[in-house]
């Protein structure tokens, strides 16, 4: 059990931060409420009568969920990085396989017109 209590510390700590951290902006932040504030956000689109009657363009969340996809799989390089003697040709011909099926599904989003902004 005293493996885990770092672990557990760790975690406490980072509970005790973000609990604070709400507290602390709603006890100490300005209290000013307007219109602007109360108003929808979208990419920055002013909300008109033209664009809320209409279908709103997906495209903008599209290209976040790629990043972030895109993102979480390069993260998975940096533990082989690390461990790159360590695993010898088995690690590198893993991490062959993953590079590649990333570069796939990077060039089928390439392919598909996903990156762009027209």
């Amino acid at each position: 059990m005293h493996l885990y209590v770092p672990i557990l510390v760790l975690a406490a700590i980072a509970a005790a931060f973000a609990v604070g951290s709400v507290i602390m902006s709603a006890a100490v932040g300005p209290r000013r409420a307007n219109r602007a504030k109360a108003d929808a956000y979208e990419c920055g689109i002013e909300p008109t009568p033209q664009a809320l009657s209409g279908r709103f363009p997906v495209k903008y969340y599209i290209t976040a969920m790629l990043f972030i996809v895109f993102d979480i799989e390069i993260v998975f390089l940096y533990p082989w990085a690390v461990h790159f003697d360590a695993m010898g040709w088995f690690g590198l011909a893993e991490m062959v396989f993953f590079i590649a099926t990333v570069f796939i599904a990077y060039a089928y989003v390439w392919r598909r017109g996903g990156l762009d902004w027209d």
